[in-house]
């Protein structure tokens, strides 16, 4: 091992990391410079050398599937198979994109969007492939697992804007702890000294339409650029070039108002962005998500948070479904939420998603964001982007479905919520008699 595979002169160095007991490892290298096949070469030595489970996480089951599972490299081999010959392989089980090996190690391909079907596991290795795309909560879910039975991680992927992945790339940089490398393409070649991506074929992709934009993520690791259809990006670049990304303190004085998203269901976020108005600022001061929990965890999580602060809530707001009935109690949720000390105020549904993302991006320039309480929503609404029609090659007029979908949800429901009480104040400034018995100034 390993198992018809040399393993080039740039991914050298990450390997012999790893070889000498180095525990955490990341890598942004630019497409088509082996991340993948360093990575399952790596730790399919590391399986047949060392009994244990390991992890290859995509950012979607889906993914993982097709690039890794039902693969082709470039030499027309499985990539599973050519990584895990027949010799080592005890069983197979393709459902669960499997391998038990003859020593009786476990290597399992899984996705970030499905990280928590793996409670009760106990990893020794985790590789996080396209981690700038992974959900980051994969992460906090595995790393006390591998603190505590000292197994290894490492991260590989390619430039995708300033979200997690770019944080993840400047705290490995500067930790002597961590391995740190970011390859471009003048830095890689191959055996015979050729480049692995030559000039001649960026220059072909640029004559056939790729984005100087793209060719620089690509091929050169930029975190300058946004991720593609992104559809917050200049607003992020525009709240961090201002500054507006920062320490916000919270003012106990003020009250708080919290937006939601109600995904409950497999695979989506409950979200909750917290909310100070002052003056014509936003001061977004913290945020919090989580999957598969009941309603009562999220009021616990509020309720610490009025203590922790001490501050007072001034209205909680929540999408349309907060109306639906539950199956087991036959009760509304906004009904279950008022029972234990909730009142909702539910922000009408929107019929047309451009409008909402539109009234969103005006609402970004108002806004302030508590640059820690907030990492995790900052990361998930740079990394919101429209999905890619592979056949027609353009952008469609509808998000991809990942983890940064409900948060992004959650946060235009607030942007939707303003916009819709500051309309309501002008008609009501108008209006003959006045309408005194409305309070807006908290939308001020």
């Amino acid at each position: 091992m390993p198992h018809n595979w040399d393993c080039m002169d740039h991914q050298r160095p990450i390997w012999n990391y790893f070889d000498n007991g180095g525990k955490r490892g990341v890598a942004v290298w630019h497409r088509r410079a082996g991340k993948d096949s360093f990575a399952i070469n790596y730790t399919a030595s590391e399986a047949i050398e060392t009994v244990g489970v390991y992890w290859h996480m995509l950012p979607t089951q889906k993914q993982a599937r097709k690039v890794i599972w039902d693969g082709i490299d470039r030499n027309g081999r499985r990539v599973k198979d050519q990584a895990f010959p027949k010799e080592i392989v005890k069983s197979s089980r393709s459902q669960e994109m499997q391998f038990e090996l003859v020593n009786g190690s476990i290597w399992q391909l899984c996705g970030s969007d499905n990280y928590d079907s793996l409670v009760g596991a106990n990893p020794r290795g985790v590789v996080f492939s396209e981690w700038s795309l992974c959900d980051p909560k994969a992460w906090d879910f595995v790393r006390p697992i591998l603190a505590e039975n000292g197994g290894w991680a490492l991260f590989i992927y390619t430039a995708r804007g300033k979200n997690h992945g770019y944080k993840m790339s400047e705290m490995a940089r500067k930790n002597p702890t961590w391995f740190y490398s970011h390859l471009t393409v003048d830095d890689t070649h191959r055996p015979d000294g050729t480049p692995i991506i030559t000039q001649e074929a960026i220059q072909e992709d640029r004559a056939a339409g790729m984005s100087e934009d793209m060719i620089q993520q690509e091929y050169y690791c930029s975190f300058d650029v946004a991720i593609p259809g992104a559809y917050f990006a200049k607003e992020i670049a525009a709240a961090r070039a201002d500054k507006r990304i920062c320490f916000i303190p919270v003012e106990p004085h003020i009250d708080v108002h919290t937006f939601w998203d109600l995904g409950i269901s497999k695979g989506n976020a409950m979200v909750i962005w917290f909310v100070q108005a002052v003056g014509k600022e936003i001061r977004v001061i913290n945020h919090y998500s989580a999957e598969n929990k009941p309603m009562s965890h999220f009021i616990d999580v509020v309720n610490k948070f009025k203590r922790d602060f001490g501050i007072n809530y001034g209205e909680h707001h929540a999408p349309h479904d907060i109306n639906v009935r539950s199956l087991l109690s036959g009760k509304k949720r906004i009904d279950t939420a008022r029972e234990m000390g909730i009142n909702f105020r539910v922000v009408e549904r929107t019929t047309d998603l451009n409008d909402s993302i539109e009234v969103t991006r005006r609402l970004f320039a108002r806004c302030w964001f508590d640059e820690t309480r907030c990492e995790d929503g900052i990361s998930a609404l740079a990394s919101y982007h429209r999905e890619y029609d592979e056949k027609h090659q353009c952008y469609k007029d509808i998000p991809v479905h990942d983890w940064s979908s409900n948060d992004a949800d959650a946060f235009r429901q607030m942007a939707q919520a303003w916009n819709d009480r500051l309309a309501l104040t002008k008609r009501v400034s108008t209006a003959q008699p006045p309408v005194a018995a409305v309070d807006f100034n908290v939308f001020d």
